[in-house]
């Protein structure tokens, strides 16, 4: 077992989110160490940008326990693997297909951290009828997380529309000079309508967890 992990245990009953394994740069020898510490507590645990090969090593190495989702690029280790219920607060909203694997990152790291989530996807603003004839519905819910890559405009347009707070996710989805998400990030961050949190690009788990923690906060009220 290597020296080079040290798991926060305490991260969950500090902060209201327990600590969640950033697989990218590890190596699978390392995301092994981590998940049997994990089991031998009998925790659970979560990890993202997890590469097949590695998802495939963990898989072969603690068989039955690993749950692999390929979109996201997720692995939930535990008996059985996260399902979604059937009551969301959270809505998911992209403006394109080709911004799934950042939704689906979205969607399976808000169940690990016990929330449900509704997914409406290819509503973007080049056919704004698609995001203006949803306005009413995605207003009953409490947070709304959007997706957006590009020019970014979902952000500004969506919360000027519903009540819940935004929170804006822009994706490295584009070319030219929207290539990486940067303009999209700008488009977050400099937008004129008020109630949008940002996060960085790419970053499903970042905007799930300021998901979660907007939900306690509003339960605590």
């Amino acid at each position: 077992m290597t020296d080079d992990v040290r798991i926060d245990w305490h991260r969950s009953a500090r902060a209201g989110i327990p600590e969640v394994v950033f697989a990218e740069s590890k190596c699978a020898q390392q995301l092994m160490d981590i998940a049997e510490q994990h089991i031998a507590r009998s925790n659970t645990l979560f990890m993202t940008r997890v590469s097949a090969d590695k998802a495939r090593a963990l898989a072969m190495h603690l068989p039955g326990k690993v749950h692999v989702h390929e979109q996201s690029c997720t692995v939930f280790i535990g008996e059985e693997p996260l399902t979604m219920g059937t009551h969301a607060r959270v809505a998911i909203v992209a403006a394109g297909t080709s911004d799934m694997p950042v939704v689906t990152e979205i969607e399976q790291s808000l169940l690990y951290l016990g929330e449900d989530s509704r997914r409406y996807v290819d509503v973007g603003v080049a056919g704004l009828w698609r995001l203006t004839e949803l306005a009413d519905e995605l207003s009953a819910y409490s947070v709304i997380v959007a997706v957006a890559g590009m020019e970014g405009a979902l952000f500004s347009v969506l919360a000027g529309l519903v009540p819940a707070p935004v929170i804006a996710v822009p994706v490295s989805v584009g070319y030219g000079v929207g290539e990486g998400g940067h303009v999209a990030l700008g488009s977050a961050l400099s937008s004129c309508s008020p109630g949008i949190a940002v996060v960085n690009i790419d970053n499903g788990f970042g905007a799930a967890a300021l998901a979660v923690k907007m939900l306690g906060a509003a339960i605590t009220r």
